[in-house]
């Protein structure tokens, strides 16, 4: 079966995890996804955060799945000249280099266009145009410059970052979109184009619910809000804790084994259509007819109290038990699953979402799989490739060199050293 971005070759010249998250996911939609890394070294993250001796490590390897690499000295000359013939072959580069770097390498915008009139070059980049547009910027920074770091966490603590790498693999996601979306005017337009991902405005798409409420605020409280009625509210956004980011009142509440399981916990929603439900669950029918909660508007003053009576009732069951009884009422909840619970359920890996992979140095590990399901096009997720594996086979088969012009590239030093498979 046909892969939906069949034939489309990206020119990756990504590193770390923004960008080689947009490249993985086209890797997995079928495109042809050509990793370039300096000779001898590659992307830093095959060696951050190693957990085996002399293999890639996992943060490489979860990143850089269905990926052929290739390495290239980009300043020797006939490296170079490489890069051009790819430039000219493939549909779409990919950087996220810092500001300015893919022009002092010779290749601007102009001579791209010159080289491919229909290549799309698409950029991750910290911040857009600005004052700040040349400033370097990692996931954290991006989720303080976007928004979320200020109305994450308690209203009594500092902000918080979150775990979601929404900045990096956020932003990695918003591009792919644009790329695709490019792919496709170019088939009316005839012409390639610029895209950019700015990391700051990837989180600040993610946090549009608080640019909402900033608005809101001018207006009066905000009554969904834990600071209602009796804290404070100022003229920003406050930190919210875990209410939901919604219309719907929602808290973590404790469940059985909380003492000694730090994930003993569930979310729950105390939706307005099922309030009669939740009263009868919890053992409080008379809160359906009581004028001091049968509405929504009289209850949002007592939030605290309402969850706190629910949470005497969720700690006297597992999370997966209060979750079954929740789920016949049709009473939204969801259980706080823990990484090791995530990377051993089944019905995750049954769907492709969690996959195991085997790798010739490392052996088998777990990683995520494509999020996103077509039925046209299903994802076999593949390994990442060893620095410079691909090398000769993207010169022979991409570019279309004879044996003697890739003897010529090898001995010039410009593709360095390819490592080879352990089996060899």
């Amino acid at each position: 079966m046909a892969k939906a971005l069949e034939g489309i070759k990206i020119l990756d010249f990504t590193h770390v995890q923004s960008g080689p998250t947009c490249t993985q996911l086209l890797a997995w939609f079928g495109a042809d996804v050509i990793k370039v890394e300096r000779p001898g070294e590659g992307d830093i993250t095959r060696g951050q955060l190693r957990d085996i001796p002399d293999a890639d490590s996992l943060y490489f390897t979860m990143l850089n799945h269905n990926k052929r690499s290739i390495t290239l000295d980009t300043k020797a000359p006939e490296g170079k000249k490489v890069l051009e013939e790819l430039v000219r072959t493939c549909d779409v580069l990919v950087e996220n280099f810092a500001p300015g770097v893919l022009k002092r390498m010779g290749f601007s915008w102009e001579r791209i266009q010159e080289l491919n009139p229909k290549m799309i070059v698409a950029s991750v980049k910290g911040f857009g145009p600005g004052p700040y547009e040349d400033c370097k910027v990692y996931e954290n920074v991006a989720q303080c410059a976007g928004g979320a770091a200020s109305t994450t966490g308690f209203d009594d603590g500092p902000p918080l970052v979150t775990g979601a790498q929404i900045g990096d693999s956020g932003t990695g996601l918003h591009l792919a979109l644009g790329i695709v979306a490019a792919l496709y005017q170019r088939n009316t337009s005839g012409r390639g184009q610029q895209v950019l991902a700015a990391m700051q405005d990837g989180v600040l798409n993610l946090c549009r619910v608080k640019l909402r409420d900033q608005q809101r605020l001018a207006h009066g409280p905000l009554k969904e809000y834990p600071q209602f009625p009796h804290g404070e509210f100022g003229d920003t956004v406050p930190r919210a804790g875990n209410a939901s980011g919604g219309g719907q009142p929602g808290w973590i509440l404790k469940c059985k084994g909380w003492e000694t399981d730090p994930n003993a916990y569930i979310y729950f929603i105390a939706q307005a259509p099922v309030w009669e439900k939740i009263c009868n669950v919890i053992g409080k029918p008379e809160w359906i007819t009581d004028p001091e909660y049968a509405k929504p508007a009289a209850r949002l003053p007592k939030l605290k109290d309402i969850f706190a009576t629910v949470e005497e009732w969720t700690m006297t069951k597992t999370k997966f038990e209060a979750m079954e009884i929740l789920n016949k009422f049709d009473i939204p909840c969801g259980p706080i699953l823990s990484m090791k619970e995530i990377a051993e359920d089944q019905s995750l890996r049954a769907t492709g979402t969690i996959v195991e992979v085997d790798h010739p140095t490392r052996g088998k590990y777990l990683s995520v799989g494509n999020p996103i399901k077509l039925s046209d096009s299903p994802t076999e997720v593949t390994r990442s490739p060893l620095l410079g594996e691909h090398t000769e086979e993207i010169l022979r088969d991409v570019l279309g060199f004879d044996e003697n012009r890739i003897a010529e590239i090898r001995n010039s030093g410009a593709v360095g050293q390819a490592q080879r498979l352990a089996a060899e």
